[in-house]
């Protein structure tokens, strides 16, 4: 007895060193630990634990803006400033594209994205939405870019993507939720394209909204800036499922454990099938709607859209 006793105090012993050693090194691969060693709740609890100590090259567990989990082959992304009701900011932008390139080289077969607290996502980010009006030309049309870089990587991602709609999905919070495969949201989710209420161009989102509503809704929703519930969500088809929120997420892990029975590879290739489709026309309208973006910044509309929507005011529009 004590023998065994010796022997499993041992192995446990090489394993806890093995995987500081494996964090330690300059490419650390979790999902080798997890496969081998620990399931991924523990992954997640040795993470944590390690992240601000252990990070390094390729360790990339520590972003400011969200969290990343990963477990049983799901990879979970949630937006994590809930005092801001998650509104993107240029550091979440940076932290989306970080981790979905880590979750694009992981093992996982499956990526969710929900939201921490009452909102999926309630658009820019105030204090980066008054920082707009200062920015130079060059400026704007590096931030029209990158926000068509993150739309885009969501879009042409290799694996099958699921949104957990948690709340409000508003502006460039509507765009992440509904470029994912699949959109499920609770009853309460609110969605809108309002970026025109406030002296924007909704031009990158819009690429992607023609393909999947048509122009007829599509030009309602854009010209309108209206906010829409779930229910109209799911009859244009912006959303396949309403679910309640106490089953949101248990409903996306069951539909990420129903798409892994399929073969990952046939999941790849059709994937990438569908991303190839449309690449010749989505790099030409969004190469466009990016330059649009920048050019509506410079008017004098845009400056005072931004300027009435933080001083809570009428905008007193010109038309310049």
């Amino acid at each position: 007895m004590r023998d065994a006793i010796a022997r499993e105090k041992s192995i446990k012993g090489w394993l806890r060193q093995r995987k500081i050693s494996l964090i330690e090194s300059e490419n650390p691969t979790w999902e080798g630990l997890s496969e081998s060693w620990f399931n991924g709740k523990q992954i997640l609890r040795f993470a944590q634990e390690d992240c601000s100590k252990n990070a390094g090259p390729g360790f990339k567990m520590n972003y400011s803006t969200l969290q990343l989990a990963f477990e049983a082959g799901i990879a979970t992304l949630t937006l994590n400033r809930p005092d801001k009701r998650n509104a993107i900011s240029y550091e979440l932008i940076d932290d989306l594209l970080r981790a979905l390139e880590e979750v694009k080289n992981s093992s996982t077969q499956i990526l969710i994205v929900t939201g921490a607290g009452k909102a999926f996502c309630s658009g820019m980010d105030l204090d980066n939405l008054k920082a707009l009006t200062g920015r130079t030309p060059d400026q704007n049309l590096e931030d029209s870019r990158k926000m068509a870089s993150l739309f885009r990587s969501l879009y042409d991602f290799p694996k099958p993507t699921i949104a957990a709609v948690n709340g409000a999905a508003v502006a460039g919070g509507t765009g992440i939720a509904t470029l994912c495969d699949f959109t499920l949201a609770v009853p309460e989710a609110k969605f809108g394209y309002t970026e025109v209420r406030i002296g924007f161009v909704p031009a990158i989102v819009s690429t992607f909204l023609l393909r999947q509503v048509g122009e007829k809704i599509a030009r309602d929703l854009l010209l309108t800036g209206r906010l829409f519930d779930a229910q109209e969500a799911l009859r244009i088809g912006l959303i396949n499922e309403i679910v309640p929120p106490e089953k949101l997420l248990d409903r996306a892990r069951e539909l990420a454990t129903q798409i892994m029975e399929n073969s990952p590879m046939s999941l790849a290739y059709t994937k990438r099938l569908l991303s190839d489709h449309a690449r010749a026309e989505l790099d030409s309208q969004i190469e466009a709607a990016i330059r649009e973006n920048a050019a509506i910044r410079a008017t004098a509309d845009f400056r005072e859209g931004v300027m009435s929507f933080l001083e809570k005011r009428k905008p007193k529009w010109t038309g310049r």
